[in-house]
């Protein structure tokens, strides 16, 4: 069931309620407004009879009969009983009928003073009255009919407007809940319209500050987000295979042209030098692409545990010695000198900070003249600050914003062997631990990535 018709449905279910038990009270409380008002008035009626027959110490039934004849009667179906102390009958206008009446109602009635009934035929009140030494039993007996018949219209009443009201609630229900769900098929006829190729160029018109307008502008930033993950992964792709295939290539060549004729042992060995390099390109290049995907990765999918930086980057020397095949230089210094360990220790996954760091000093040592890299050791109220720095060439403005990007490489790269994903994947892992990378290059202080990692 479509939304709009379980809000109609809802909408008239919860009125059509409250309807009906408004109509049933209105007709619970009248039909009990009915019921006291008429024994209130055989009550009045009965006590009205016992005060008129007596009269001067004595029962003068003759005057009730006369009285009877004339205007006395004025109820429906009216049944007058008049009966002594001792239980005999005085006085009844029911003509041609056998009166028998309960000792034990009218012992109840002398001994309360007061009974009222209904019954099948209609409502029954008794009352005993004493008038100075004369007392009388007076039992009136009346059928409401235009009680029970202003009941019957009122039900009738309410049954129609029931009815009307329900009718006009389903109608109504149907308009507000199709005039509610107006924005959100607008919505779905817009989303259905967008795909891959048009996903940016697209978005869903937002109008309002409603709940409706606030999900349309998350639809267009999750657009915004997806479109540009689509593109960097068409880039990725694009770039990887690009970077696969050289080397790749390369080798293949090489391997076609020396099996072409027989070689010297000096040129096989040039050319299993050459394809060794290759081969350790492409396992760079391979080992790159998978720390990319990873990195790629949320924070709850990695194990965290606290990491002293400081040992950390005492490590990386070893490291660095074992990457590359020359030998560099890597000075490490505090700036100043921690009282608690703590503040140098952060709260992260061991095995993506060692690459981070890894990547950073590595890069610093190939772009340095002298293969030297100077890492320095700082901390503050949050974070802890680790700066890289190096005397190569120059990043070039333009390039600064651009540096930490897959597969891009600069100006100054071209002749240093890399693919450009040591970058993209440092600052993966920063954005894991919640931290922040920063590069500065200029001619006098060289260039230098400045890492903040909060502290325990």
């Amino acid at each position: 069931m479509k939304i709009k018709y379980k809000i109609a449905l809802y909408y008239t279910l919860s009125a059509s309620l409250m309807l009906i038990a408004f109509a049933v009270l209105a007709y619970y409380f009248s039909s009990k407004s009915r019921r006291a008002e008429y024994m209130e008035r055989l009550e009045y009626r009965a006590r009205s009879i016992a005060n008129v027959i007596i009269e001067d110490g004595h029962v003068k039934v003759d005057l009730l009969r006369k009285l009877d004849r004339t205007t006395f009667q004025d109820l429906y179906k009216e049944t007058i009983l008049v009966y002594n102390p001792e239980y005999d009958l005085l006085y009844s206008n029911l003509k041609d009928t056998t009166i028998r009446t309960h000792r034990s109602l009218l012992d109840y009635i002398k001994q309360n003073k007061l009974y009222s009934n209904i019954k099948n035929s209609g409502e029954q009140v008794g009352v005993f009255y004493t008038e100075g030494d004369v007392s009388v039993i007076v039992i009136v007996s009346s059928f409401d009919k235009y009680g029970f018949q202003n009941l019957q219209n009122l039900r009738q009443i309410l049954l129609i407007e029931l009815i009307t009201a329900v009718a006009i609630l389903v109608g109504v229900g149907y308009f507000f809940a199709r005039k509610m769900m107006q924005p959100i098929d607008k919505l779905v006829q817009q989303v259905d319209k967008i795909n891959a190729s048009n996903m940016l160029d697209t978005q869903v018109a937002v109008k309002g500050k409603d709940e409706i307008a606030t999900l349309g502008a998350n639809f267009n930033t999750m657009l915004q987000r997806l479109g540009n993950s689509f593109d960097l992964q068409k880039s990725f792709v694009s770039n990887a295979s690009h970077e696969l295939r050289t080397p790749l290539a390369a080798i293949i060549s090489q391997l076609q042209v020396t099996l072409s004729k027989e070689r010297t042992k000096e040129e096989y060995q040039a050319l299993l030098t050459s394809v060794l390099e290759d081969a350790e390109n492409l396992s760079d290049l391979s080992n790159g692409l998978l720390q990319l995907a990873q990195s790629e990765l949320n924070q709850e999918q990695f194990v965290f545990d606290n990491v002293r930086i400081d040992e950390l980057l005492m490590d990386m020397a070893n490291l660095i010695r074992l990457k590359q095949k020359t030998p560099g230089k890597i000075d490490i210094q505090f700036i100043k000198v921690p009282e608690n360990e703590l503040l140098v220790t952060c709260f992260g996954n061991e095995s993506l900070l060692k690459v981070l760091f890894l990547n950073l000093i590595d890069n610093a040592c190939k772009f340095s003249p002298d293969s030297s890299a100077h890492v320095s050791i700082d901390f503050f109220t949050q974070y802890i600050t680790v700066q890289i720095k190096n005397q190569g060439p120059v990043i070039p403005s333009g390039e600064i914003n651009k540096v930490f990007e897959p597969f891009y490489r600069g100006e100054n790269a071209h002749q240093t062997r890399g693919h450009g994903l040591g970058l993209s994947i440092c600052k993966k892992i920063v954005q894991i631990h919640n931290g922040h990378i920063t590069v500065t290059s200029t001619v006098e202080e060289g260039t230098t990535f400045t890492v903040l990692l909060p502290h325990l």
